[in-house]
């Protein structure tokens, strides 16, 4: 049945994105034909700034796979921002996720004729210590394919490691841990994830190298974008397809074999950041409730790491 769904899921998108991109071009012809562009025809991307490289993707275990693809991604300040990308956090509820007081920076890629497509988007919550900012904290807004669940935590962008809380790929089980670190945008930014497993070892690294671009050198921001999110969900299946044809074991998505794989990966995660309650042999702690996303509010840097998770949406959930 899921399968089923996927394939009504890839040609509804499908329809819908050439029909759109037909009237982006036509809107933009007449625009051309009429007068030069305007800042009243800007959209929320035109007020980002641009950047474009690679994701690298390395899989070393069970069998050895590595891909990589071209990306342009948008990097927006939200408290300056006219009009905030839909679908994410407002600069005020990244500072009281992260607990931080100063600028708080969104790298994404922008939905392209109907279509969104971002397995990874960042804040970068910068903080204010004698009078200058600096970079104090990540979220990263986690979100998978083809389900379109997504959760959200703060790491250490300097390094970190969490336990892995979301199913990402049917080729890759719960048990890993995230090692993850990003640096401070400037005209370079990198973020890089490795990824952990008690069996595996470190046996999947996934790399973001990009650069930014000037701002003016796109006329239009939305042809600038388009279609970008479609070439990352392209690579996505394609390779999952790849993945398949090499026998790597497909694995189903844990709510159906383990209902409460949330609350273990709060356990798990407490456990990284707190190692003496392995020795005492404390397995539990008061795991946020997943559907409470006022919880992100009392995010402690102190205590246990919070994760907020939002649901699949139809026809996956």
């Amino acid at each position: 049945m899921e399968g089923i769904f996927l394939l009504f899921t890839i040609a509804s998108n499908l329809t819908s994105s050439i029909f759109l991109s037909f009237l982006l071009f036509l809107n933009r012809l007449l625009l051309l034909r009429r007068r030069p562009p305007s800042s009243s025809d800007a959209s929320p991307a035109d007020a980002a700034l641009l950047y474009e490289g690679t994701v690298w993707h390395d899989r070393r275990r069970p069998v050895r796979h590595s891909f990589h693809y071209p990306v342009k991604y948008a990097l927006f300040d939200l408290d300056a921002t006219p009009c905030p990308p839909d679908g994410h956090l407002s600069p005020a509820d990244a500072r009281r996720f992260a607990c931080t007081d100063g600028r708080v920076l969104l790298l994404t890629i922008p939905p392209s004729v109907g279509y969104e497509q971002n397995p990874l988007s960042l804040y970068y919550c910068y903080s204010l210590k004698g009078g200058t900012q600096h970079l104090d904290k990540c979220i990263a807004e986690v979100t998978n394919t083809p389900w379109g669940e997504r959760v959200l935590f703060a790491f250490n962008p300097n390094s970190d490691v969490v336990a892995k809380p979301l199913h990402v790929s049917p080729f890759m089980d719960m048990l890993g841990n995230w090692i993850i670190k990003a640096n401070a945008p400037g005209d370079n930014l990198s973020v890089c994830i490795s990824v952990q497993h008690p069996e595996l070892g470190n046996y999947f690294t996934a790399t973001l190298n990009i650069k930014r671009v000037s701002s003016s050198s796109p006329q239009d921001h939305k042809m600038f974008f388009w279609l970008m999110p479609h070439k990352v969900a392209v690579w996505i299946y394609w390779h999952a397809l790849l993945l398949w044809w090499k026998n790597v074991a497909f694995i189903q998505h844990p709510r159906y074999t383990n209902p409460s794989y949330r609350e273990d990966a709060c356990v798990r995660d407490h456990k990284l950041q707190c190692p003496e309650l392995i020795a005492r042999g404390e397995s539990s702690h008061p795991a946020s409730d997943p559907s409470n996303h006022s919880s992100k509010s009392n995010q402690n840097p102190e205590g246990p790491r919070n994760f907020v998770w939002r649901d699949a949406k139809w026809p996956w959930c």
